[in-house]
């Protein structure tokens, strides 16, 4: 798993740990069992990987800027 996540460094990731815990981040590190996260804000989340029970790749929206009718 942890070899997994440094191939997801740089990328927006949604991480499920157990029934209740969602974060959502970009990967900044993988190191010693922790996934770095940061998030919209500038904070950041460390994530024991061995807690780790589902990754998402969340994929970029692109806004168009204009009327909806």
């Amino acid at each position: 798993m942890e070899e997994f996540l440094k191939h997801q460094m740089g990328k927006k990731i949604d991480v499920t740990c157990g029934s209740n815990a969602t974060f959502r981040g970009d990967v900044i590190d993988v190191k010693g069992g922790v996934l770095y996260l940061r998030d919209e804000t500038d904070r950041v989340a460390y994530v024991a990987i061995d807690k780790i029970a589902l990754i998402y790749e969340v994929k970029e929206h692109t806004s168009r800027p204009g009327f909806v009718s």
